[in-house]
């Protein structure tokens, strides 16, 4: 009886768990919805010669086709191997998205979220790509024909991950639909937080200004249909999911993740990996370190946010590390974000008669990055040259390059900021916002004992400000600042991300159309 009593007890926590994310809490899983399956009942009924199968290969006769086998489980876009484009009855905005595929020999599909943002489906097998975007996991170019190139803001995988045709393949997706104010104005752009194919990371963080060629629609919404390309070739699909994307990715920065327990790469990434976070922003250390933590991250799938590193404005002075030339290499296609700090011992804090020599500098390290699809995000400090985030944002329009941005800093932003309206600042700041930084904080804090603490501490109103950034529209990353706080990091780490789990229910966004939450296994 006691062990009864046990189990049902067991099943009564499930049920509430799932019953906690209607109201917003995290759980994909239990609201996982499934698109393929037995029927169509999930699609649109013009389907066209789509249909349902229970496996397809490559036709033994003609590597360019495929054959159907008999059942169910799987949908083949008709014996010709070209119809209608599929759309599902429902619209999403955010979701994590995972697809099965399969191509015949020089086969061409896509998946295109909202209806309106592409990532490619085709057969990449050792080939070379045409142009950016083409490829299999690509991000498909926009096209403007009054431009002197039409194609435009591809996109192409980091690596060619592609199997060979008749193959079945995966895409794991997690997408972010763009933002607008109540008066429907867009606020922030589309955004692939993540693309994996096959297992491999082949996109992060990837802007989208706004639909792809060969969309369905020309406008963009708040949500849309997953539409699957139907008449470029024939394309087979199964096992397509849909589930909540969940709140703003959560990484921590080094200054969070080293004690004497935690000295090396390797330890400090098997700790994030184990304490749920995805990934690290750190210092720059020169180019030997910066390709062993890679080395580390990759191999436990995390990833490299950021990296900190600085620039002097000074007449005279060597305006940054000449190996930032080479760490750039190393980073190359991975779109991780340089925090670039600025440093002066001639023009006081926030001075803008140093703004032309910043701006020299920084547009030329901006065009060696983005030879390397790596971005910049100016990071403002207390007692530095570039102090607040409202001298980062007005260096970031002089600069006026699409990969230079500009990250908000809370503990910095407390202590020294006269503007203590977030919601303004945040605002001012948004079309460029491309990091922000978090801690626990007291908000008269004077010193950074109080400004900088784990997140489950301090008088700062968090879940707020969270909000706040919510309804800028604003979905990029978000690093936990654990500068100074000492003691054990596993356990700061750890009392952090169960306090991010709490604060971070006002990110989670509306789970809905998803359906009722499902019991978990």
């Amino acid at each position: 009886m006691a062990r009864q009593i046990a189990m049902i007890a067991a099943i009564e926590a499930a049920l509430l768990i799932c019953a906690g994310v209607a109201a917003g809490k995290n759980c994909s899983e239990c609201h996982r919805l499934q698109i393929t399956g037995n029927d169509f009942s999930a699609w649109k009924p013009d389907k066209g010669d789509w249909q349902i199968v229970g496996n397809a290969r490559l036709n033994p006769a003609d590597s360019k086709l495929l054959a159907a086998e008999p059942g169910t489980g799987a949908i083949l876009n008709g014996p010709k191997g070209s119809t209608k484009n599929l759309f599902t009855k429902s619209e999403f905005g955010d979701v994590r998205a995972h697809v099965e595929f399969m191509v015949s020999k020089d086969s061409n599909s896509g998946v295109y979220l909202m209806g309106r943002y592409e990532i490619q489906v085709f057969d990449s097998w050792q080939k070379q790509g045409e142009y950016p975007g083409i490829e299999c996991g690509g991000i498909y170019q926009r096209w403007d024909d009054n431009r002197k190139e039409p194609g435009y803001e591809g996109h192409s995988p980091r690596v060619n991950a592609s199997k060979e045709p008749g193959q079945w393949q995966t895409f794991d997706i997690v997408f972010r639909a763009p933002r607008f104010d109540k008066n429907g104005g867009k606020i922030a752009n589309a955004r692939f937080e993540k693309v994996v194919h096959n297992g491999a990371l082949v996109h992060s963080d990837i802007e989208l200004t706004g639909p792809t060629r060969a969309s369905a629609f020309n406008d963009e919404k708040p949500t849309g249909p997953l539409m699957l390309q139907g008449d470029h070739g024939p394309v087979a699909y199964r096992n397509i999911w849909l589930a909540p994307a969940g709140p703003n990715p959560f990484f921590a920065m080094d200054t969070a993740t080293k004690d004497d327990k935690h000295k090396t790469a390797a330890e400090q990434a098997q700790m994030l990996k184990e304490l749920g976070y995805p990934g690290i922003g750190t210092g720059y250390a020169g180019v030997d370190a910066l390709a062993e933590t890679l080395k580390e991250l990759d191999q436990r799938d995390l990833q490299l946010f950021a990296v900190y590193t600085g620039i002097n404005i000074d007449p005279g002075a060597k305006p940054y590390d000449p190996s930032l030339k080479d760490a750039l290499k190393v980073l190359d296609g991975r779109n991780t974000i340089l925090w670039v700090f600025a440093q002066s011992q001639t023009q006081k804090p926030s001075s803008t008669e140093g703004d032309p020599r910043a701006v020299e500098i920084l547009q030329e390290l901006a065009a060696e990055a983005a030879a390397h699809k790596v971005r910049i995000s100016l990071y403002h400090h207390q007692g530095f040259w570039l102090e607040t985030v409202e001298d980062a944002t007005r260096l970031a329009e002089k600069v006026n390059r699409p990969n230079v941005g500009v990250t908000f800093n809370l503990c910095h932003w407390l202590r020294v900021s006269k503007n203590k309206d977030a919601k303004a600042v945040i605002e001012r700041a948004m079309p460029h916002l491309s990091v922000v930084n978090i801690n626990g904080a007291d908000t008269d804090g004077k010193d950074w004992n109080t400004l900088i603490q784990t997140l489950d501490r301090g008088t700062f109103n968090m879940r707020g400000f969270l909000e706040t950034l919510r309804d800028a529209g604003y979905t990029g990353p978000i690093g936990f600042q654990g500068y100074g706080i000492g003691g054990d990091v596993q356990d700061n780490l750890k009392r952090t991300m169960a306090a991010w789990d709490k604060h971070s229910e006002v990110l989670r966004g509306d789970v809905k159309v998803f359906g009722e939450p499902k019991k978990t296994p």
